[in-house]
């Protein structure tokens, strides 16, 4: 892009001596006076150029990084762009594997580069993903999403984002595409385990317990889909949606309001999808006008990789590329990643010209740069060297860095373990669990053996690392084998792989049969291997037309259950699947979704009793593979039925999880039956550790409303409590549940609190109510918005 080269005036005064300062670069102005200043001083070009990103990877010699060519996009010119600036430097430690440090000093000296070549010295915001941890070689992989979910714990997740995001901030990064808050709807979409669950509440507060961490250590966290992502037809990547707005109001869009309120999020994400033929990203209603200005949000909205280029190709809603960035910028996207595609030279010529509005382009560089400031990036004097780096003489020997930054410390591993122990769900137990001196243990089944089995597709060894086949892994990742190893140092294993996660050999069917009858208890390891789109059979991509295990693992667990030997299966997945005769015939099933590089410690862990089990099912594990879509949101229609041939209902139940110890409920009592649509209902009940071993009981409390003015489903989460107890420890626990959570939306589209009878159902699992409050609103009806009380307390 040509770029005019007029002085830059202060618009501060400096002390004699000084040199002048402009406004823009006065930390001691106010924001808003900064921004505008700096957009009155800039051409058409150098405005463009602040709301794009190029996609570049760091050298692994402490170079500047090199732009990234990506088989979806043209080769780009550094030298040609930067003159004008840069808004964003796409991934640069998660496109090849580069040292943690010489990475570091690979973008420091590149951001010297971006802020020497345009007049106003702006730097750019780096950013990455952040899924399961800071996607770069060695940096510590953490359990997926879907096991946050299941941990049914906040606190831990808000302390685990809290470390990624340090980590992140030490190297020069700035921002995280992270967390997922799509609300699963159907369990075939390969992006099952990039989830937190099947529930809005469940979703909404473990993330925005990890934006909260993110944010904490000075992250800009990223809100994704916008919105509606996860309920695309049949499960598929990227296909239309069908949904209702009431569907879109009541399940998808919580998550995301709650992030925005309470967690602080700063940045969100379009979705690639269309709901009712409008695509996320030409979504006026959506981005702007229920975003920004029913919600309140100030931030900046940044494009899915491609995604305004995909309104052309993909959508076929505009004739050109700058058709699609005038679209996406009305509707209120003010950023294109990952590379600059539709906001190149042609959006600026249709800018000058008067085909697109000047005001578009001011509207998006505003949030941009606000942003900016926020992030100290604006600051006359702002130093790009990164705390990794403030150390270290880099520039005198870069190669003395190499290996001086450790992304995976002690420190990390252990919350890794500890995130990987809570997720760790025991649905099934006659007794088998845990494990008691073994002398011959059979490991069977294709996650056996293999080091990447706990590993989700975003995690850097999957989603890069394969692609670079001669470089280390750079973390460490025990087998399952390994770890029962050390948790049965007396025991001997005998490991059979029997078959291949997906394929249809049986080849190795006779040995693993064999393996099974000669020892004195099977532990079976299925599940997925995590891969993009088509090369896994979990993770983006990679959806799946029936929820039966992978290639020939069910016909391999029918043949193990034949042998008559104790049987656990052991799971190591991306999503739930159908585990025919298992459910009833199988000893115990320990269900895990991809727990990270500790997860193989944390399962065999289980197995032995060091760790009593206190996850929890964040979503349904199904009873037939073919009954998709179906989750524990369901209207009475939608459960089984007998005018229908097909039953949806789950094996498990949402919110299922046992444990090696029992728990008693008892005494509730309810401080007043009756409250109006505008108050609250007081609960208080007792939990005893009843067994021999100290405990976790995870107490749910859902909302059972059997009159409404439209149909809803038969009970939904709106509580939830983590309860640590000691063999015989009880614990009084009092929960206030706010008439708020009872609303839902209604025919007029607007959010409603109804008078009538409620059912509040203290429960251990969705399908496992202990103890049950029969309450009843009074009054008028009562509207709501996005203020309204959203959590029933537990204290």
């Amino acid at each position: 892009m040509a770029v005019e080269t007029t002085p830059v005036n202060p618009a501060r005064p400096a002390d004699p001596g000084t040199p002048a300062v402009p406004v823009w670069n006065d930390p001691s102005q106010d924001t808003g006076t900064r921004v505008t200043a700096l957009i009155e001083a800039m051409t058409t070009e150098e405005k463009i150029a602040q709301l794009f990103g190029i996609w570049v990877g760091a050298s692994d010699e402490g170079g500047e990084v090199a732009p990234h060519q990506h088989d979806m996009e043209e080769p780009v010119d550094l030298e040609t762009l930067l003159p004008a600036g840069l808004g964003q430097l796409t991934r640069p430690f998660g496109t090849v594997p580069v040292d943690p440090a010489l990475g570091a000093l690979s973008l420091l000296r590149t951001q010297r580069r971006i802020v020497a070549a345009n007049r106003f010295g702006i730097p750019a915001v780096a950013h990455e993903e952040c899924l399961a941890g800071f996607a770069a070689w060695g940096a510590t992989a953490y359990p997926v999403p879907l096991s946050w979910g299941a941990t049914f714990n906040p606190g831990l997740v808000r302390r685990m984002a809290a470390a990624i995001g340090r980590d992140m901030r030490a190297v020069g990064i700035h921002q995280g595409l992270a967390p997922v808050l799509d609300v699963v709807r159907d369990a075939r979409w390969g992006r099952v385990e990039e989830t937190i669950g099947e529930d809005p509440y469940l979703v909404g507060t473990v993330g925005t317990a990890y934006v909260q961490g993110l944010e904490s250590a000075g992250i800009v966290a990223t809100l994704k889909h916008f919105a509606g992502y996860s309920a695309s037809r049949a499960g598929r990547n990227l296909a239309p949606v069908s949904m209702g707005t009431r569907e879109r109001a009541d399940v998808l869009l919580p998550p995301f309001e709650m992030a925005l309120r309470e967690g602080g999020a700063r940045s969100v994400m379009h979705a690639y999808t269309d709901t009712d033929g409008i695509p996320s990203a030409a979504d006026e209603d959506l981005l702007t006008g229920l975003l920004r200005d029913t919600w309140g949000f100030t931030g900046t909205v940044v494009a899915d990789y491609f995604g305004i280029a995909f309104l052309k190709t993909l959508h076929g809603v505009v004739a050109d590329f700058t058709e699609a960035a005038a679209t996406a910028l009305r509707a209120g996207v003010d950023v294109e990643l990952p590379n600059v595609k539709t906001f190149g030279p042609a959006l600026a010529e249709a800018v000058d010209d008067g085909t697109v509005p000047a005001g578009l382009i001011d509207r998006a560089l505003r949030r941009v740069l606000t942003q900016k400031a926020e992030l100290g990036l604006l600051d006359a004097g702002y130093d790009p060297v990164p705390a990794a780096l403030r150390d270290a003489a880099a520039d005198d020997d870069p190669q003395a860095l190499r290996g001086s930054v450790d992304l995976d410390s002690p420190a990390n591993r252990e919350l890794a373990a500890e995130a990987a122990e809570q997720a760790m769900i025991l649905l099934t137990n006659n007794g088998v669990l845990p494990l008691s001196a073994p002398r011959r243990i059979a490991l069977v089944g294709p996650q056996a053996d293999r080091p990447t089995s706990v590993l989700g597709c975003y995690s850097f060894p999957l989603h890069v690392g394969v692609h670079h086949p001669d470089t280390p892994v750079g973390i460490g990742l025990p087998t399952l084998r390994e770890a029962l190893v050390r948790e049965f140092p007396h025991a001997e294993i005998v490991t059979v792989r029997g078959a291949d996660v997906d394929g249809d050999d049986t080849s190795g069917f006779a040995e693993a049969v064999r393996a099974a009858r000669d020892a004195d208890v099977v532990i079976a390891a299925l599940g997925d291997r995590a891969g993009l789109f088509g090369r896994g059979t979990s993770g983006e991509g990679c959806d799946a037309d029936s929820l039966a295990l992978p290639g020939v693992q069910q016909a391999l667990l029918d043949r193990l259950l034949d042998t008559g030997t104790p049987l656990v299966v052991a799971l190591l997945a991306g999503r739930p699947y159908t585990l025919g005769r298992a459910v009833p015939e199988a000893d115990a099933i320990v269900q895990s979704f991809l727990p990270g590089a500790e997860g193989t410690g944390a399962l065999a862990g289980v197995l032995g009793g060091r760790v009593n089990p206190s996850g929890r099912l964040p979503v349904s594990v199904p009873a037939g593979p073919g009954v998709q879509p179906a989750t524990y949101l369901a209207s009475t229609l939608a459960r089984r039925t007998e005018v229908s041939a097909i039953d949806p209902g789950p094996a498990f139940a949402f919110g299922r999880g046992l444990s090696y110890t029992a728990f008693t409920w008892s005494d509730l009592a309810v401080d007043g039956e009756e409250s109006p649509t505008d108050g609250e209902f007081t609960l208080s009940f007792t939990v005893r550790n009843s067994g021999d071993r100290e405990g976790t009981e995870v107490v749910q409390l859902y909302l059972h409303d059997p009159v409404a003015s439209v149909v809803q489903p038969v009970q939904r989460l709106v509580g939830y409590q983590r309860v640590p107890l000691h063999p015989g420890e009880s614990r009084r626990l009092t929960v206030t549940v706010p008439a708020d959570v009872a609303s839902f939306t209604g025919r007029d589209g607007r959010r409603v609190v109804e008078p009538g009878a409620l059912e509040l159902r203290l429960s251990a699992a969705s399908d496992d109510p202990r103890l049950t409050a029969r309450v009843r609103l009074t009054g008028e009806a009562r509207t709501v918005d996005h203020t309204r009380r959203l959590h029933a307390q537990f204290r």
